[in-house]
């Protein structure tokens, strides 16, 4: 379904209490997520090595200090000797009031931290988690070992805007090992983020075990990848997949409890089924015998309506539902197309038995059939907003992802709501333009785009209430890594994170950069591949000379010479006339230091275009696609459209140009358009069986250079083809298209190169 995204601080008197937005001053702590109210105070509290800390209040605030002192010792080398009870001169004491109606309820906290001592209290045990990973940032300024850390005089109250802070990982279009899933629950918690929405199943892979039929792991959670992935150095099949045993998802269930993060399993159905009919094909309503899916986008399998199917889902439910504590159960619901149901005489003949009027109605019979299997069970069914169409009860929660529309409605009928939209909250959206950003939808979703969105836009006061909260969605499809997930998610979960635990007024998009750039140091330090999208500066060629700019609005310096920019190098005023041969470096600056990576304009790249840096003829359904090839190391990544895979350079210099050199991939056209394979442009035919790159001065003027693709179609990977130019004077509109018979494989460019004389 979508299964196609540092100190801020406020200027206070000291002592003062702040709910307004914040702004820069040295006399706060640079807190991620801003906190509801926070009070400056005088002086600082030193914890040395070994200092004591007393736990008091049960076995929950014990655990929540071993597991803090743990952090510390393993972000800093400091020890905490933490123990049960009165100590009479522990220095930093975590304790559960929860009869004292002074504090916070729920996940809120008390943070207090003065000359001599630092106290962390709260009414509920989530509540003294949380303000553990506040007193947590407090003690990493950086991440350099230490004997003593200097905490800073505060005094917080804080709580959340919102209940559910969540983010969904997809495990079911590409399995990722469960130490990452560990490791990115402990990274969610300490963003303050409280909900792991696991996408378990799809047409790509079945990953959950389930006992009593064991097929839907032994076929359904393995596939062949298309194109050259799919065969290995021997020329045998590979088999890629992998799923989650129960003792495994016990763990991991555990693991995320003791960190106050509520997983919501999802089992998605009637669609989204393929792997699992690959494994049992007598649920599906075609009743042919499907692989599971090596291919993306929508697919049409969908189960059966008779009462075996039924059972069967409400078998797997019942594992689920012992695996997974979480009040709600996810069912999808989404994107189910109804043609195979229409062309069943047996789905139609069980409608009419129904008297439901159409597939929508059966849809919904079949959600309400598992909505009150589940609430027999004690739990709540939660769907995408597609489930609205057939009608559900009230009390079944709506996830909104096609827009805020679906939530708005759902919530104005009545629903509680989780608002999750795409394109605004979608991950898979890349968060920059720049030629080293993964793969993904090319739409961009900065980080600030992220920090924009409000949870509750376009709603009233009665509706506003019916909102659980939001969450960031990573789909999968085009992150093969682990790598790719983390670069995809952080920063933008802590932008997130902001906006839904924060107060609404508190919201300073400077601050929130300013206040980012410690936590980036934390990450480095965990191994998390945090994106510095935000912090890299760009460069762009206009008529006036070259533009610098960064997504953070920081300022930049650079040189002229390659040097490496530093602290007295030129700041940057406006566009640059750059001398001939020379390379320009930049970086953006923060208070008096760099922030982020040095970025390069070398000499000639005026005659270079990547290909992200390629205009597309029509731009219809555009993607950046990783190679499937090679086996092992880095692969490149394509700007391509799936329906019209045609680009333009506006404005190529030709003057001193003789030659040109692309570098090309073929990729796998492993794509599910359904309907809108009408939307596939053709291409020229071939002048020869492998077919040709055309290069053209304007799509519809004259050839410039013919490239053959033989050589290129024998190899998978990148391969690098040079043809002649004739000579033409000024600018003109390059043109490239790829001649051939069908649409797979889908040809793509890498790079392109004019040569000069």
């Amino acid at each position: 379904m979508h299964r196609w995204s540092m100190f801020g601080l406020l200027l206070v008197a000291a002592c003062a209490s702040h709910p307004a937005p914040p702004r820069t001053s040295s006399t706060l702590p640079p807190l991620l997520p801003w906190p509801a109210r926070v009070e400056a105070g005088h002086g600082r509290y030193v914890v040395h090595d070994g200092a004591k800390l007393d736990a008091a209040g049960g076995d929950e605030a014990g655990a929540i200090a071993r597991g803090f002192a743990a952090r510390i010792a393993g972000d800093r080398g400091l020890r905490l000797d933490v123990a049960p009870g009165d100590v009479r001169d522990a220095g930093i004491v975590f304790a559960l009031r929860p009869d004292d109606a002074s504090l916070p309820e729920g996940e809120g906290y008390r943070l207090v931290v003065d000359a001599t001592h630092v106290e962390l209290t709260a009414r509920e045990a989530r509540g003294l988690f949380r303000g553990s990973t506040t007193l947590w940032q407090l003690l990493t300024p950086t991440m350099a070992p230490a004997t003593a850390i200097d905490v800073p005089a505060v005094r917080i109250e804080d709580h959340p805007r919102f209940a559910w802070r969540g983010a969904m990982l997809d495990s079911a279009r590409h399995f990722q090992p469960p130490e990452f899933v560990k490791r990115f629950i402990d990274e969610i918690a300490l963003a303050k983020l409280d909900v792991l929405h696991w996408h378990l199943t799809d047409d790509q892979g079945w990953r959950i075990e389930i006992k009593r039929h064991p097929r839907l792991t032994e076929i359904g959670a393995w596939r062949r990848p298309a194109g050259a992935a799919g065969t290995d150095a021997d020329g045998k099949p590979v088999r890629y997949g992998g799923f989650y045993t129960q003792d495994e998802i016990r763990d991991i269930v555990r693991h995320a409890a003791e960190r106050y993060v509520t997983i919501v399993p999802e089992i998605d159905m009637p669609g989204h089924m393929q792997a699992a009919i690959a494994a049992y094909p007598e649920l599906g309503a075609s009743r042919d015998e499907p692989v599971v899916s090596p291919d993306w986008g929508v697919h049409s399998y969908l189960l059966a309506v008779d009462e075996t199917t039924i059972a069967f889902m409400q078998d797997v439910l019942d594992e689920v539902v012992d695996l997974f504590p979480s009040t709600y159960i996810h069912i999808g619901g989404d994107e189910a197309v109804k043609d195979q149901w229409k062309a069943s005489p047996a789905v139609q003949a069980r409608m009419r038995e129904l008297g439901l009027a159409d597939e929508n109605a059966l849809q919904g019979w079949f959600i309400a059939r598992m909505q009150r299997h589940l609430a027999a069970r004690g739990r709540k069914l939660i769907g995408w907003d597609e489930i609205l169409e057939g009608g559900v009860p009230t009390d079944a929660a709506v996830m909104s992802w096609r827009g805020t529309k679906g939530g708005i409605e759902a919530a104005n009928a009545g629903h509680r709501v989780v608002m999750a939209p795409s394109p605004d909250l979608y991950l898979d959206h890349l968060q920059s333009d720049a030629a080293d950003e993964p793969s993904g939808r090319p739409d961009l979703r900065t980080l600030a785009d992220i920090y924009a969105f409000d949870a509750t836009a376009g709603m009233d006061a009665s509706a506003a209430g019916r909102v659980l909260g939001a969450q960031a969605n990573l789909w999968t499809e085009h992150m093969r890594t682990t790598a790719m997930v983390e670069h995809a998610a952080f920063p933008r979960l802590a932008a997130l994170a902001e906006t839904l635990w924060s107060p609404r007024e508190s919201r300073d998009w400077r601050g929130f950069i300013t206040r980012l750039v410690p936590q980036m140091e934390r990450w480095r330090a965990h191994g998390i591949a945090a994106a510095r999208s935000a912090f890299e500066v760009r460069f762009s060629d206009t008529p006036q000379g070259v533009v610098l700019s960064n997504q953070a609005g920081l300022p930049m310096r650079y040189t002229l010479d390659g040097s490496e920019p530093n602290a007295q190098a030129e700041r940057y005023a406006g566009a640059l006339a750059v001398p001939a041969g020379a390379t320009v470096r930049a970086a953006a600056w923060l208070e008096g230091r760099r922030i982020g990576p040095v970025a390069s304009r070398e000499p000639g790249a005026q005659r270079r275009r990547a290909s992200n840096e390629l205009a597309q003829c029509s731009g219809k359904l555009v993607l950046r696609i990783e190679d499937d090839a090679p086996p092992q190391g880095p692969r490149a990544f394509f700007d391509v459209d799936l329906f019209d895979p045609c680009w333009t350079w506006p404005h190529a210099p030709l003057d001193a140009a003789t030659r040109i050199r692309v570098a090309v991939g073929q990729l796998p056209y492993n794509f599910q358009l359904a309907a809108d394979v009408v939307n596939i442009v053709p291409r020229p035919a071939p002048a020869t069986p492998a077919g040709e790159l055309l290069v053209r001065d304007g799509c519809a003027g004259e050839p410039l250079a013919t490239l053959p693709l033989e050589h290129a179609r024998a190899q998978p990977g990148v391969t690098v083809l040079e043809a002649g130019l004739p000579s033409l004077p000024g600018v003109h509109d390059l043109c490239f298209m790829f001649s051939g018979e069908g649409r797979d494989p889908l040809w793509a460019i890498d790079a392109i190169e004019l040569l000069p004389r």
